[in-house]
């Protein structure tokens, strides 16, 4: 009976091992990169790094996503000099450079998209859970990360007025437009990113993603960032639609930001770094 006891301890023992040694392996592996890319560390010790734009005078500014209070948006300027713009936030997710400043969005409920000026934060708009905003002309577009609740909203400036576009969503978490085509979002509990289609039935674009959390479009196609705690890709659908992984092994990735015409800034919140991506 001690025998078999003691074989079983060690069965126990030889599984728990496995599947500690599984986990870390996951979130100590480091990431890959696809052939013709490479990338860095550019910016180091940035809790919650979530979104990212890139100011007129060249610094970026940062969303770190902290809860409770804690949240802040932190400006990076070309010579790595920081400074902390704005802080007592509460998950600070979305950032977008507007004609009338830059814009951000908190990701709790009731909570407004503000525009940032000298004078702090003056509210645009309030919504539940509002994540990635993207900016068009006079239009401001945001989107609700809420189980089946989630809508797709559109705010204009000249106005002051807000559409919901759709409603219903699962956790949508992203959206942009590409080069004058259909707006673009992601639903990321089904794993797509939908076209907006007015007055009709909302079409699949990409299925089969795992967590999609933010959508950027350049020459290069369309870019998609998976904010899964292990393993998480950054996915590039080319304009014939094949889709490539570009990194591999990142930790919860969020925003991505063209950095030069052949590189990006990607935020890794799950690893509080910036990452410098581009071309070898």
């Amino acid at each position: 009976m001690k025998a078999l006891l003691r074989l079983l301890a060690c069965a126990v023992g030889g599984l728990l091992t496995l599947t500690l040694g599984f986990f870390a392996w996951q979130a100590f592996w480091p990431v890959q990169a696809a052939p013709g890319w490479a990338w860095e560390v550019a910016h180091d010790d940035v809790p919650k790094a979530a979104a990212l734009v890139r100011e007129r005078d060249g610094a970026v500014l940062i969303s770190q996503e902290l809860q409770a209070g804690e949240g802040s948006l932190l400006r990076i300027d070309a010579q790595g000099v920081r400074h902390q713009v704005l802080g007592g936030l509460s998950k600070p997710d979305g950032l977008a450079l507007t004609p009338h400043g830059v814009a951000f969005s908190e990701e709790v409920g009731g909570a407004a998209v503000s525009l940032l000026g000298p004078g702090g934060a003056t509210p645009l708009f309030r919504g539940d859970n509002l994540q990635h905003l993207w900016s068009e002309g006079d239009d401001l577009y945001s989107v609700e990360d809420r189980k089946g609740q989630g809508r797709l909203l559109r705010f204009r400036f000249s106005t002051g007025e807000l559409e919901v576009l759709r409603e219903g969503l699962a956790e949508s978490e992203a959206v942009t437009r590409c080069a004058g085509g259909p707006l673009l979002y992601t639903e990321k509990t089904k794993g797509v990113v939908r076209q907006y289609q007015p007055g009709g039935q909302d079409s699949t674009l990409v299925s089969g993603l795992s967590n999609p959390t933010f959508l950027m479009c350049d020459a290069r196609g369309l870019w998609i960032s998976e904010d899964d705690t292990h393993r998480a890709r950054l996915l590039l659908r080319d304009p014939q639609g094949q889709l490539h992984t570009v990194l591999s092994f990142l930790k919860a990735p969020q925003a991505l930001l063209a950095d030069g015409p052949d590189g990006y800034l990607l935020a890794e919140g799950g690893r509080d770094r910036v990452l410098r991506l581009h071309v070898e």
